[in-house]
């Protein structure tokens, strides 16, 4: 038996309804989400399975709601007794597997990620930033790109390295609509625009990580018991500092997750477990290496058929 990698989904994953399911069938799953209508002082819960879904897409609501669902759904899954070699998320999903390796309480991570949004929210006025997803560019080109761009059009940068020849750009406005015009300069037979609210992962994004430096500074973090694998670095962290300095970084860094998938390969991990809602890391791992098994724990009824 290989090694198993935990993964936790970020933002774009979510869905009006998620995790309903197992808050209905399992008290510590309901707890985790009564935790966070507890935290945050609003319904947070009404919304996830309620809707609107205009509402729940807004960022400070879809942070909190995906790692409240993620950690729900880890609650019902843990009773089988899988511990898992290493965790690593997907941007925000970082805060779940953060909490799961037990840096982070889960009431920390929910509380902190309502934060995120909000100063990720208000760092770039709205309309003034994108991000596109780039299908079939090489990194290098496409790098270069951008690197032309920025410097005549506006700045844009590389955001998600998702899976190879998966690559999300963020920048302006006028920066990402000008890589979106000349893609097929740098290999990309589409680009696709991305529905978000700012161009996350962009250093137009420094101001929000000075102001979430602040609040991470005052965050209690503990020493990691499961190695997690940072977007920033693509390797493992368990320090309370160095994860503290990463969770800052990575709001204007690339999120290194083809190399994340590729470096936990090179661990020997086989087997990668999706815990949240829906199933598009599943989907990015298997364009990574088609031979590792995957995943996707999305619902009470997948997590009651896991077995390995």
């Amino acid at each position: 038996m290989g090694k198993i990698a935990f993964v936790f989904p970020g933002q774009g994953a979510q869905a009006v309804g998620m995790g309903k399911d197992a808050y209905e069938a399992h008290a510590g799953a309901k707890e985790v989400f009564e935790l966070a209508d507890r935290v945050l002082g609003f319904p947070l819960t009404e919304l996830v399975f309620g809707g609107p879904e205009e509402q729940l897409k807004q960022t400070a609501n879809t942070q909190p709601a995906l790692v409240a669902t993620s950690l729900a759904l880890y609650q019902v899954f843990r009773e089988k007794g899988i511990r898992p070699d290493y965790v690593a998320g997907h941007s925000l999903g970082e805060y779940s597997a953060l909490a799961v390796a037990g840096a982070l309480s889960f009431e920390d991570a929910i509380r902190t990620v309502r934060a995120r949004g909000l100063l990720m929210e208000q760092a770039v006025p709205g309309g003034q930033g994108a991000m596109a997803a780039t299908l079939g560019a090489g990194r290098q080109e496409l790098a270069a790109l951008c690197a032309e761009v920025s410097s005549s059009v506006g700045a844009v940068e590389l955001a998600n390295l998702n899976c190879p020849g998966q690559i999300v750009v963020s920048g302006t406005k006028e920066g990402v609509a000008a890589v979106a015009e000349r893609g097929k300069e740098a290999g990309a037979k589409r680009v696709i625009p991305l529905e978000v609210s700012g161009p996350f992962h962009s250093s137009l994004m420094k101001p929000a990580a000075e102001k979430l430096a602040a609040v991470l500074a005052a965050l209690p973090v503990a020493a990691a018991e499961v190695p997690v694998v940072a977007n920033v670095t693509a390797r493992p962290v368990t320090e309370p500092e160095e994860i503290r300095r990463l969770l800052v970084e990575q709001v204007y860094s690339p999120v290194l997750w083809e190399d994340t998938v590729t470096w936990l390969i090179g661990q020997g991990v086989d087997t990668f477990i999706e815990i949240g809602s829906g199933s598009v890391l599943a989907g990015l791992i298997k364009k990574t290496d088609k031979s590792v098994a995957v995943y996707s724990l999305n619902s009470l009824e997948a997590v009651n058929a896991f077995s390995l």
